[in-house]
């Protein structure tokens, strides 16, 4: 019996270090299939497969490899196929790497949970799933799969969770999915879907969330028999073009906190039975052409925390019941035809957070209670009918970030304070009927305001321009034209070190114009036209280096135009007109570009652009200098001579000492790198220039492992003992993950040259390719995806970074494509480093083409059009598409307030 038991033993031991070695042969092979790798990977000892259990993330149970973590670890590569060799495997976690190629899995009965998101994995998923039939967790969300989806998903008896959002599947929804009745989470977002949602899906009972919406394109509505998926917690069907009506089925949904349908082409009214859906916590209907008023049974939903119904068709008034909601904290009804008063009520639930009734027709007084607890932060109520005065309780709102309340007949004077809440970003009370004086800030407690725009344009404001403006740090647009404001303009506005709009025209100024204005040198629109000042045009102007437009006229102003503003190259648009200028115009430079009515109303002025020349009257001839005063003079030449040149002589010894130091190059790589500075100085030939343009000269480079990269040399940053940032900046832009933004692998620098290693576009740049011979082959279709992952690009750099980096030079040519045409924003956060090797430290150095301010610059209040009719949206799609842009545009802006 003895050694019958121990011949079992030995012979159970044997099996298990076979299937040991065989499991590790297999990861063995899946590690030789990546590219770069994270130094966790190092424990991966491919020459002693015997401890391969001890390997990091890998877990084993009896001998048998049984779980792989390795998510997020900045993997790329490709995934071997001999994966599928893992029997007993149970847990794949690959999640947030850069894994790319087709993937196949197959004969895994073992495997139950499945999560390859958040990679470059492309081809189809139409795998032999009869052979998992144990996976319950398939996530596959945020790749580049191209193709229909996959049928045989059908056969996974025991999946509950399904992800397939966020690639390129085309095609329609399969009906067999209906028979997944274990199915809790389904999500297909994001896709290019097409076709009508099938109504099987209503056989999902089990079902808690899904998601069909985002950039797929159905037909023929919402099916009725989604009502029957009566678990369901969170319905997404946004951005996907549903037309029809809302089903009233939907208010069986019992469960349902969530119901998002917004932008699509939904009419009719809103179905009285959502009423039922008393759990519901964030109602978004908005962005359709539903019609009809604000149905009362929607009163018993007690728990909604977010209603938008915004951009619709709807009429009548807001109804009570609104703001008595009492967890009410987002409220958005703009862009319909609402009428009668605001509910004096609202925001005495001491919630709201968001409130935009803009562009109606409202008629009464702004409520006084809509901060109570300094929970406000938006308050947009601008194209409206409301009158009478602005509530003091409103000026002490700490908690306010952005208020609109433009373009209606309100009355009385700015409550005290206003301009100088700590937190408050933009400020908007343009088109109305305020008078009085602005207050100085008498609170110093609320410490430095955060102020970036105020527009008080078109009212009855009287009295000087207080000071504390000066004290707005942030600011950089300040309209305060045509009103009623006299006196000086102070020269503390020079401390607006931000400011790129200022326009006090229209109004009573006197006095002569601040030399202190040249330290705005951000500005890039100035405005002091149809006032009272007088004196010289200050010099000092001219160190404004990025002004656009410069409007003086209408004014007392003397003297002659400085000839150093005639070399402003900046200048598209002057104006000096009817004021008592005198003397020459330049002939050459910027002046000579502009006609005759820039000028007009100055008789004294003469020059060619005039056709009135100038006549000078030979005055007495003066007698020769005596020859003392010339000995001196030319003594002096000598001496500041013999300086200079003692001067350059100690400059140039220094500069030899450093010069083997500057020649050092250091390699900072971000990430696992497989090549070194030799590789890139290599790279950087003649021979492999793709591109040039105004920021540097791009090579095409290969690393040892032959993977294609772009090698950018940097223009406009030689040496200096100071980097303004640049580094720092550097660090942060190369720390950026995200699908739809060029990567940046390293950084190369010696004491002279800056080189950033990008990953390679094969495509080139859009703007290559529509206005190349490739430019016909771009469908409608793609041009709109393009748009749209440009977009999310920007989106992610302006929302998800932290700090916020701000592109500042978005064109065709800075996105770039992809082997699959997928877009790629490129050279952002950079553009105020490519001027003046870096001197200009804010959002100032236009780096953009002439003629052409990119609109990511631009304050987001005005972001929703020009980014519709900027360059690089007409040239995608033109004109008559602008629409559609302008919806995606406006909701992200909304998302984000």
């Amino acid at each position: 019996m003895g050694p019958l038991l121990l011949l079992l033993l030995f012979s159970l031991l044997c099996s298990c270090t076979s299937t040991l070695h065989h499991d590790a042969s297999v990861l063995a092979a899946v590690r030789k299939s990546f590219h770069s790798t994270s130094p966790e990977l190092n424990t991966w000892n491919t020459s002693n497969l015997a401890s391969a259990c001890t390997w990091f993330g890998v877990r084993c149970e009896r001998g048998r490899v049984v779980a792989i973590d390795l998510s997020n670890l900045n993997i790329s590569g490709s995934m071997s196929l001999e994966i599928s060799g893992l029997e007993s495997l149970v847990n794949l976690f690959l999640a947030g790497n850069e894994l790319e190629g087709e993937i196949k899995l197959s004969n895994l009965p073992s495997l139950r949970y499945l999560n390859i998101s958040i990679n470059q994995f492309s081809g189809g998923l139409d795998w032999d799933y009869s052979s998992l039939p144990n996976l319950e967790v398939f996530d596959a969300y945020d790749n580049n799969f191209t193709a229909p989806l996959p049928p045989g998903v059908a056969n996974l008896r025991r999946i509950k969770y399904l992800d397939l959002g966020g690639n390129f599947f085309y095609g329609s929804i399969p009906p067999s999915y209906g028979s997944l009745v274990e199915l809790e989470y389904l999500s297909l977002n994001g896709n290019d879907l097409r076709g009508r949602i099938p109504g099987e899906l209503g056989n999902l009972t089990s079902l808690k969330q899904l998601y069909l919406g985002f950039y797929n394109v159905f037909e023929g509505g919402i099916p009725t028999e989604l009502g029957k998926l009566i678990n369901l917690v969170h319905l997404e069907l946004s951005s996907c073009s549903l037309d029809g009506e809302i089903p009233h089925q939907l208010g069986n949904l019992i469960s349902l906190d969530t119901l998002f349908v917004h932008t699509n082409l939904l009419s009719g009214p809103i179905p009285a039975s959502l009423g039922n859906l008393t759990g519901l916590v964030q109602l978004d209907l908005s962005n359709n052409a539903l019609t009809g008023e604000i149905p009362h049974e929607l009163a018993s939903l007690g728990g909604l925390s977010l209603l938008n119904l915004f951009m619709n068709r709807l009429h009548g008034s807001i109804p009570e019941f609104v703001a008595e909601l009492p967890n009410l904290d987002t409220l958005q009804l703009f862009m319909n035809n609402f009428t009668g008063t605001i509910p004096e009520s609202l925001g005495s639930n001491g919630r709201i957070r968001v409130l935009d009734l803009s562009s109606n027709k409202l008629t009464g007084t702004i409520p006084d209670k809509l901060c109570p607890s300094n929970q406000l932060k938006v308050l947009i109520l601008l194209k409206n009918f409301l009158f009478g005065t602005i509530p003091v309780s409103l000026g002490k709102c700490s908690s306010l970030t952005r208020v609109r309340l433009g373009e209606n007949y309100l009355n009385g004077t700015i409550p005290s304070g206003f301009l100088y809440l700590p937190q408050l970003n933009l400020l908007e009370f343009q088109n109305n009927y305020l008078s009085g004086p602005i207050s100085e800030n008498s609170n110093s407690s609320h410490g430095a305001a955060q102020l970036a725009q105020l527009n008080l344009s078109n009212n009855l404001l009287s009295g000087p321009i207080p000071h504390s403006i000066s004290n707005l740090s942030s600011l950089q647009a300040l309209q305060l034209n045509n009103n009623r404001f006299s006196g000086l303009i102070p020269g503390s506005i020079g401390e607006l070190r931000q400011l790129v709009k200022l326009d006090l025209s229209q109004n009573a100024l006197s006095g002569q114009i601040p030399p202190e204005i040249g330290s705005c040198t951000q500005l890039t629109y100035l405005d002091l036209s149809q006032n009272n000042l007088s004196g010289p045009i200050p010099s000092e102007i001219t160190r404004i280096g990025i002004l656009n437009y410069l409007n003086l006229s209408r004014n007392h102003l003397n003297g002659a135009i400085p000839r150093s503003i005639g070399v402003m190259r900046s200048l598209t648009v002057v104006d000096f007109s009817f004021n008592d200028l005198f003397g020459r115009l330049p002939d050459a430079g910027q002046l000579a570009y502009f006609n005759a009515s820039s000028f007009a109303g100055n008789p004294r002025l003469c020059g060619p652009v005039l056709n009135n020349p100038c006549n000078y009257t030979a005055g007495p001839v003066q007698s020769r200098r005596v020859p003392g005063d010339f000995k001196l003079v030319f003594a002096l030449g000598l001496l500041l001579c013999s300086l200079v040149f003692a001067a350059a002589a100690i400059v140039r010894a220094r500069s030899n000492r450093r010069a083997a130091d500057g020649d050092t190059w250091r390699l900072t790589a971000f990430g696992r790198a497989d090549f070194g500075v030799s590789d890139v100085l290599e790279c950087m030939k003649d021979a492999n220039v793709i591109g040039r343009g105004g920021a540097g000269v791009v090579y095409l480079g290969h690393t040892r492992t032959g993977e294609q990269i772009a090698v950018k040399r940097l223009m406009g940053l030689g040496s200096s003992g100071h980097d303004h940032g640049f580094r720092a900046e550097i660090r942060t832009l190369g720390s950026i993950r995200h699908r739809n933004i060029v990567r940046l692998i390293a950084f190369c620098s010696n004491r002279d040259t800056n080189v950033l290693v990008y990953e390679h576009m094969s495509n080139g740049s859009l703007g290559e390719v529509l206005h190349g011979k490739g430019g016909e082959f771009l469908g409608w279709d793609r041009r709109y995806r393009i748009a749209v992952e440009a977009a999310r690009g920007l989106c992610y750099l302006h929302h998800d970074c932290s700090p916020m980096i701000v592109h500042r030079d978005v064109k065709s040519n800075n996105i770039l494509l992809g082997a699959n045409f997928e877009a790629h924003v490129a050279d952002f956060g950079l553009a105020k480093f490519l001027q003046d090797g870096g001197a200009s430290e804010c959002m100032s150095a236009v780096a953009g083409s002439y003629g052409y301010i990119a609109p990511a610059i631009l304050v987001v209040t005005q972001v929703i059009i020009p980014l519709c009719i900027s360059k690089v949206r007409m040239e995608v799609v033109g004109w008559e598409e602008c629409r559609v842009f302008i919806e995606i545009i406006y909701i992200f802006n909304l998302s984000f307030p």
